[in-house]
């Protein structure tokens, strides 16, 4: 298994330049939906990234089941890890067209970060469904009882989100690229690194891509706690 510290991409403005273009590019977690028959409901159960590359696909998958629906959708969003304003987008559109032909798009799960951009935007409840009492939400605090304070902290956390994204997507594609991941794998890597490192996923992201760029090494603690993560994957997928 290579070093870290041996990982170098050369500096911008460098002769090579027209290698760093060939850098792979970092897929997304991928989109993986299941539409299942539920009386005159379709459910639809969604896992991966809900972003800008895969809202067009989503659309099509949610337009699909609302068609194919006697009354209307039920969403499971509770395998979803990432979700970003253009998904909103995407769901209050489908949720206008099944009103406008009778029907309803309901939640009946999400994951943190779905139910933090809903009640940071206060549309969770324009999928609860009056007429689905079955309809699950995470404990956390309803948009009603988040104080001020709390709001404006998840605000600045899912603002932190979008612009640290570029960065962890290159360092994920550093770890596919040198050492034969995954993307989830890639992902759990620096997660797992990160926590026992003391640090955050982001953090490290960020001195991984400088590290492979040729700046300052990894410490000692970090190139080891990274070392071990990717052992325990190719561990597990062996």
């Amino acid at each position: 298994m290579p070093e870290l510290a041996s990982v170098h991409l050369p500096a911008v403005g460098d002769a090579a330049d027209a290698e760093v273009a060939e850098a792979p590019v970092v897929e997304p977690l991928p989109l993986v939906a299941a539409l299942c028959p539920d009386g005159d409901r379709m459910k639809v159960v969604v896992r991966g990234e809900l972003d800008l590359d895969s809202g067009g696909r989503f659309q099509r998958i949610l337009r699909d089941a609302l068609h194919r629906s006697v009354r209307g959708v039920d969403l499971d969003l509770r395998g979803v890890t990432f979700c970003d304003c253009a998904a909103l987008n995407i769901l209050l559109a489908v949720r206008q067209r099944a009103l406008a032909d009778g029907k309803t798009v309901t939640l009946h799960g999400t994951s943190s970060m779905v139910d933090r951009l809903l009640v940071l935007t206060g549309t969770r409840d324009l999928f609860a469904g009056p007429d689905r009492p079955d309809v699950t939400r995470p404990p956390a605090q309803g948009a009603a009882d988040v104080t001020d304070r709390e709001l404006r902290a998840e605000l600045t956390q899912l603002r932190q989100a979008m612009r640290t994204r570029p960065t962890v997507d290159l360092a994920r594609g550093i770890l596919m690229a040198y050492y034969g991941l995954g993307p989830q794998d890639a992902w759990a890597v620096l997660v797992s690194a990160a926590e026992r490192g003391g640090t955050e996923p982001h953090t490290l992201a960020g001195d991984l891509v400088e590290c492979a760029q040729g700046g300052a090494q990894l410490p000692a603690g970090l190139r080891a706690e990274l070392s071990s993560a990717i052992a325990r994957v190719h561990v597990t997928d062996g």
